[in-house]
C-alpha cells in the first residue's frame, strides 16, 4: 500500500501544480458572488473526474480481473510513458513560445470571461476544463490505472481514487475557506496569489512539464523494459 501511495503521488501532484485551474478560481472568488461561482466550478470539476474514475476503473477493472498478464502489465508503463512524453512536449512547446500569449490564458479577455460568468456557467467550465485538458486526463488515467494494478479491491480503489480526487484539489480548497470566513480580510492575499501565478504561469508549466515528464518517462521505460525482460 506504502508504495501505491508513492506511485500516486507524483500524479497528484502534476495535476495539481497545473496552474490554469487555481488561476481560474482566484478570479471567480474576485467576482460578484465569487464563492457561489467558485464552489460550482470545482464541483463541476470534480464531478467530471469522478465519473471518469467510474467509467474508467470499469474498463480497466475487468483487464485485470482477465489476468491477461502480457496486455495487463503493459498498461500502467505506456499510460506513464504517454504522460511523460506529453508533459515534456508541452514543456517545449511553453519554452519555445517564451513572452508570447498563448491558450487564451492571459488577460484581458480571458479574465472577464470567468469574472462574469453565472454561477451555472461557472459549473459547466469546470466540467469542460476537465474534458478538453489533456494534461489532466492522462494524470486520471494514470492514476486510476494505478489503482487497478495494485488490485487494493473494489472497495479501496475507490477510496483511494477520491483520495486522489481530493488532494488534486490542495491549491483551491484553502482559499475558497480563507474567503468563505474572512472576505474583506482575504481579498488582498487572494489578490496578489492570483497576480503572481499569472505572472509565472509559462514558467510553472514549464517546470511541472520537464520535472514531471522526465519521471514519468523513466517510470514508463523502465516498466516496458521490465515487462520485456519477464
Amino acid at each position: 500500500m506504502n508504495e501505491l501511495f508513492v506511485d500516486l503521488l507524483p500524479l497528484i501532484l502534476g495535476a495539481t501544480l497545473v496552474p490554469i485551474y487555481p488561476i481560474i478560481v482566484l478570479l471567480l472568488l474576485q467576482s460578484e458572488r465569487g464563492l457561489g461561482k467558485s464552489v460550482a466550478f470545482v464541483a463541476g470539476a470534480l464531478i467530471v473526474r469522478l465519473l471518469q474514475g467510474v467509467i474508467f476503473g470499469l474498463v480497466f477493472a475487468p483487464a485485470v480481473d482477465a489476468e491477461s498478464s502480457a496486455g495487463l502489465v503493459l498498461i500502467g508503463p505506456t499510460l506513464l510513458t504517454i504522460v511523460g512524453t506529453l508533459l515534456l512536449v508541452m514543456g517545449a512547446k511553453k519554452w519555445r513560445k517564451s513572452g508570447e500569449d498563448e491558450d487564451g490564458e492571459d488577460p484581458p479577455k480571458w479574465m472577464s470571461t470567468f469574472t462574469e460568468m453565472s454561477v451555472i456557467k461557472a459549473a459547466g467550465s469546470g466540467a469542460l476544463l476537465m474534458l478538453l485538458s489533456v494534461k489532466q486526463w492522462v494524470f486520471t488515467l494514470s492514476a486510476i490505472s494505478v489503482i487497478e494494478e495494485a488490485q487494493p479491491g473494489i472497495t479501496a480503489g475507490a477510496g483511494l481514487y477520491l483520495l486522489y480526487t481530493l488532494a488534486t484539489q490542495i491549491l483551491v480548497l484553502p482559499p475558497m475557506l480563507a474567503f468563505a470566513v474572512a472576505p474583506q480580510k482575504s481579498a488582498a492575499p487572494l489578490q496578489a496569489a492570483q497576480g503572481w501565478l499569472q505572472r509565472h504561469n509559462r514558467v510553472i508549466v514549464m517546470v511541472v512539464s520537464f520535472a514531471f515528464g522526465i519521471y514519468f518517462l523513466y517510470r514508463g521505460i523502465a516498466g516496458l523494459l521490465a515487462v520485456r525482460g519477464m
